[in-house]
């Protein structure tokens, strides 16, 4: 059965990015679509349209399995000689660059998420507790 919910919320995430194929298409926009689809995601999470619940077996999933994604690019790589001269080094160390950052500014963001919520959810404690809270 969470083979079948699993792919059903893998279903939802697709069904989303081909929204953002079809907003990209009719309105000419010089974005991709899976950030249009991504964007729609979060708009519809952010306004309780649809449940984390919904999503949340097959983004874990996709998440899971996201390192076999880049295998064909890096495998890519060594059709091209080029990427090993000055230029395509300095590309290589601009894109490992900013993956780092990208990946410090989530993980701070994800923290700070966190901890509002733990003490969102421990204030409600304390309140079903009848006790008072100073902040």
């Amino acid at each position: 059965m969470k083979i079948i919910r699993i792919i059903v919320q893998i279903g939802i995430l697709n069904i989303f990015y081909y929204i953002g194929v079809g907003i990209v298409s009719l309105l000419n926009l010089p974005l991709p679509a899976s950030v249009i689809g991504l964007l729609l995601l979060a708009i519809s999470l952010q306004f309780k349209i649809i449940k984390v619940e919904y999503i949340q077996d097959g983004a874990g999933f996709l998440i899971g399995v996201l390192t076999l994604f880049f295998i064909p690019a890096t495998v890519g790589v060594i059709d091209y000689p080029q990427l090993w001269t000055t230029t395509g080094l300095l590309v290589m160390l601009a894109v490992t660059v900013s993956t780092l950052i990208t990946i410090y500014v989530t993980g701070s963001i994800s923290q700070v998420i966190e901890k509002k919520e733990a003490a969102k959810k421990e204030a409600t404690v304390e309140k079903a507790k009848g006790g008072v809270t100073v902040e």
